[in-house]
């Protein structure tokens, strides 16, 4: 019995004190750090990027599967533009009607002001008439006074230099009727162009949901979901497919209270990931929450205080991404290390191969 506890017993020593060290080192949450660096657990995270409908319509295509990396522009589904297609045909022919419109309105323009320059011409016709009959008519008068000229004459001169002035009057009338058509044609000239711009901003518009129907990728990512299938129906706004945009990628971590105060934005940081620790990824701080993430419910004493946590966003500069594109995946859960101190050296276990 003596021999038997004598051979277990150190194997007891090494599992209570390694079950020690690892309580105290998950216990006080330094991992061993030295001062001006501290570390946090994260998640991978990307921006997401939902491709939809922008008119309602039912989807004819999608072009790519899930996992499937993408370009900027590259097209990834179809919808159906078989309506839209004969809304624009119908849109056009009312563009062409209008514009045919506009040809007959500028040609009443041009016949009601070719009536005015007639309308002229017989107000100074009329005009010269009733002037040749007012002189006439004034011989008349005098010859009639010392009876030279008899009373019918008088009379019938009289009669001719009335119906001249009429005649003046006539010719003036028409003169402002012809005016006053111009101004009508000119108004349906107007109307007409605005008939064109309303017809040609309608064909323009279907053009514009014809080509949204083609729906293509804003930025290079990959695909994460296929929400909806070809053949399905949705309404305006509804998610064909997920991207996730590998071109902003970035960590999420969390510091407490004394920590994240000390967080200047653009501090180096360093990402160890559990798929690949023998890896360390360079980020750096874009972003330093306000507001405490997780808030104890009381908060009156200093030792509450520091249970504040706050988030802390490191990003992966978009030249590594690219560089490494095939290679980012989101979700994976690993470490961030950051220097609070830019003096600060950074540990052994992070001056490894640094991707670039």
């Amino acid at each position: 019995m003596t021999s038997t506890w004598k051979r277990w017993l150190p194997i007891i020593l090494v599992v209570v004190l390694g079950g020690a060290a690892y309580y105290a080192w998950d216990r006080f949450g330094d991992h061993g750090l030295p001062a001006g660096i501290a570390g946090g657990n994260g998640r991978i995270e990307a921006v997401e990027i939902d491709i939809s409908t922008k008119i309602p319509g039912r989807i004819k295509e999608i072009l790519v599967n899930e996992g499937d990396f993408v370009t900027a522009g590259q097209v990834l589904a179809r919808m159906d533009t078989e309506q839209l297609q004969a809304q624009r045909r119908q849109a056009e022919a009312q563009l062409k009607r209008a514009i045919i419109n506009v040809e007959t309105a500028k040609s009443f323009v041009t016949q009601r002001e070719a009536e005015r320059t007639a309308a002229i011409a017989v107000v100074a016709q009329r005009e010269a008439q009733f002037d040749a009959a007012e002189r006439r008519l004034i011989r008349t008068e005098q010859l009639a006074r010392t009876n030279t000229a008899s009373q019918q004459v008088l009379d019938d001169d009289r009669a001719v230099e009335q119906g001249a002035k009429a005649a003046v009057g006539a010719a003036k009338a028409q003169l402002a009727a012809t005016d006053a058509a111009i101004s009508a044609a000119k108004a349906q000239l107007i109307d007409a162009d605005a008939a064109v711009d309303v017809a040609r901003a309608a064909v323009d518009s279907i053009t514009a949901d014809i080509n949204d129907s083609t729906l293509r990728s804003p930025r290079d990512g990959r695909v994460q979901y296929r929400v909806a299938q070809p053949g399905e129906v949705l309404a305006a706004g509804g998610r064909v497919l997920n991207l996730v945009d590998l071109g902003d990628v970035y960590m999420t971590f969390f510091l407490p209270t004394a920590e994240v105060g000390l967080v200047p934005i653009g501090s180096d940081v360093r990402l160890v990931l559990d798929a690949a620790p023998q890896y360390l990824v360079p980020a750096k701080v874009t972003f330093v929450s306000d507001v405490a993430q997780f808030t104890p419910k009381t908060v009156e004493t200093e030792k509450e205080r520091q249970k504040l946590m706050f988030r802390v966003k490191a990003r992966i500069s978009p030249e590594l991404l690219k560089k490494y594109i095939q290679h980012v995946k989101t979700g994976l859960p690993g470490m961030a290390y950051v220097r609070l101190d830019p003096k600060a050296e950074w540990p052994p276990g992070l001056t490894g191969k640094l991707l670039e």
